[in-house]
């Protein structure tokens, strides 16, 4: 499917980087419990031994956990961490009226006008979960092979539609009775062969898959060579 891509990130070719004032905003959206909030904890790092500086708006219904859990986490800067309360349905947010979330982006680019990167972490919702374009430039999807083997048959628009696709947990196919290799190959067929990752992001010393990921975000958003180091 093919989607308009906003100009992003005015790159700079003198220095090298994108210029100040000009972050780029991507979504990650996903089940509940899919690992989002895990993922962009092992992204963070990467990134930010890459040169890349980054901001996260987080979402939950009616608290901050996420929020609260980034802020404790000593990875990011608690002041560069942001919480959306939404109050209903997740997707409303990220999709029909994302008001709250353009203002929170817009609110941590205000604060931090070198930031590369915003990431907005929406609610844990269903596969139907789809990003506006008015609030980001890119986003992905997440699933995890423990809910169940038939996931990428079910063809929702959150793993039809997003520009990657990432299969999380697959340490813990074995214990669930999934072949992570099978879900990863169907993903890919359902997807059309468009972008889709799998990953674990505990107990992967090499962290191969979240490297993937982050080298995928660095070349189609940020127009950079991933050059990141754990």
């Amino acid at each position: 499917m093919n989607r308009p891509f906003r100009p992003i990130a005015p790159f700079d070719a003198e220095a090298g980087q994108a210029r100040p004032g000009s972050a780029a905003r991507i979504g990650i959206g996903g089940p509940v419990g899919s690992g989002k909030t895990a993922i962009i904890e092992a992204l963070v790092p990467l990134f930010q031994n890459a040169g890349i500086s980054v901001a996260v708006v987080t979402n939950d219904l009616v608290t901050k956990e996420d929020a609260e859990r980034l802020k404790r986490s000593g990875l990011i800067d608690p002041a560069g961490v942001a919480a959306v309360a939404a109050g209903a349905c997740p997707h409303t947010v990220i999709r029909e009226d994302p008001t709250l979330n353009i203002a929170a982006a817009d609110a941590l680019e205000a604060k931090f006008p070198d930031v590369d990167l915003i990431i907005i972490e929406s609610g844990g919702d269903n596969l139907a979960s789809t990003f506006s374009l008015d609030l980001v430039d890119w986003w992905m999807f997440v699933i995890d092979v423990a809910q169940g083997d038939d996931i990428p048959r079910k063809r929702g628009p959150g793993i039809l539609q997003c520009d990657l696709l990432v299969i999380n947990k697959t340490d813990l196919a074995p214990y669930v009775g999934v072949d992570a290799e099978a879900i990863l190959a169907e993903a890919i067929a359902v997807r059309g062969g468009r972008p889709t990752i799998a990953c674990r992001c505990r107990g992967d010393a090499e962290n191969a898959g979240v490297r993937a990921v982050a080298a995928t975000i660095s070349s189609d958003v940020l127009f950079r060579k991933a050059e990141a180091s754990p």
